[in-house]
């Protein structure tokens, strides 16, 4: 009888023992989820932030880029907005002085008044006194004809070649009015070399003879 009435309060005891721990347990368990979700949770804003700073370095880096790339654009589009520029100046005054060249070629230089009034006086000093009429046309008037047509020929040879030259060379930006007078220059200094070389061989007017 005694060994009963011991047993009961023992077992009786157990039972609510038994209950703290497994809800002691349960608070453990809850806890140790709370934990991990708040890690969890820490994890994805420190991820967030991550992904965040990755994406404004890459912004920053595509910003940079891009100030890059327009200003080299910006540099070449100056280099070649000067380039032309540089390049129809040159080309301007070459056809300029073609025309010029061209001009004088056809009415005629100072250089040209020189060597034909040298030549007169050369043709003089030969003749005087022992040449004859014909010799006389040929080495006073002759002489200085075809002198001062080789000084023309040179003119409108360069004129002709420098006009051709700046036509040759220009590209599709040169400006109209440097074809133009290239093409001017051209013209005339072709002209200008066909009649010195007529002129030169007597061609268009011949010398005349003694006896006329």
């Amino acid at each position: 009888m005694d060994t009963k009435i011991t047993e009961k309060p023992e077992e009786t005891a157990s039972g609510p023992d038994a209950g703290s721990a497994a809800a002691d347990d349960s608070t453990t368990a809850r806890r140790a989820e709370a934990a991990d979700s708040a890690d969890d949770a820490d994890t994805d804003v420190t991820g967030s932030q991550d992904d965040a700073d990755d994406a404004n370095s890459l912004a920053d880096g595509t910003d940079e880029a891009d100030e890059t790339d327009e200003a080299r654009e910006s540099d070449e589009s100056d280099a070649e907005s000067s380039a032309p520029q540089a390049t129809g100046i040159g080309a301007g005054a070459a056809a300029v002085v073609s025309a010029a060249l061209s001009v004088v070629a056809l009415t005629g230089s100072w250089a040209g008044r020189v060597v034909s009034e040298r030549e007169t006086l050369i043709g003089q000093i030969k003749t005087s006194g022992t040449g004859t009429p014909a010799e006389q046309i040929s080495e006073i008037y002759g002489d200085a004809w075809h002198s001062v047509a080789l000084v023309n020929g040179v003119f409108a040879l360069l004129a002709l070649l420098l006009g051709v030259l700046v036509l040759a060379l220009g590209g599709p930006r040169q400006p109209a009015w440097v074809r133009a007078v290239a093409v001017a220059g051209a013209v005339l200094g072709g002209l200008g070399l066909l009649l010195s070389v007529g002129a030169y061989f007597d061609l268009f007017l011949g010398l005349p003879t003694a006896g006329s």
